[in-house]
């Protein structure tokens, strides 16, 4: 339990969970909406897939991150907060419209 607290107490792993709440995203979408180096996206990610909340697949040289299924059913009451709280970050409408912005552009990693 104590690592969910500590991957959910940095502001970037927060503002990348609001953004997989819509759907699995790329490393490189991950990178350019939240304007993160490789190495913070990459840093940042392992911390959240080491405590449970996310699950990842590789496809071709590509990795994709979504919200851990298992963490969904096991923290039920959790994921539920989050689910309402992570939309209200002060961040959240911006890194949103660069998701759909880089979606748009079809500069994704498919």
């Amino acid at each position: 339990m104590t690592n969910i607290f500590k991957a959910l107490s940095e502001e970037s792993r927060l503002r990348i969970l609001s953004l997989l709440l819509e759907s699995e995203m790329c490393v490189c979408e991950i990178e350019d909406c939240l304007n993160l180096t490789q190495s913070n996206a990459s840093r940042h990610l392992t911390v959240l897939k080491k405590s449970g909340i996310l699950d990842s697949y590789k496809q071709a040289q590509w990795a994709y991150y979504t919200i851990n299924d298992n963490f969904k059913k096991d923290h039920k009451d959790l994921w539920e907060y989050l689910q309402k709280k992570l939309i209200v970050l002060p961040t959240y409408v911006a890194d949103y419209k660069q998701l759909m912005s880089y979606r748009e552009k079809n500069r994704n990693c498919n």
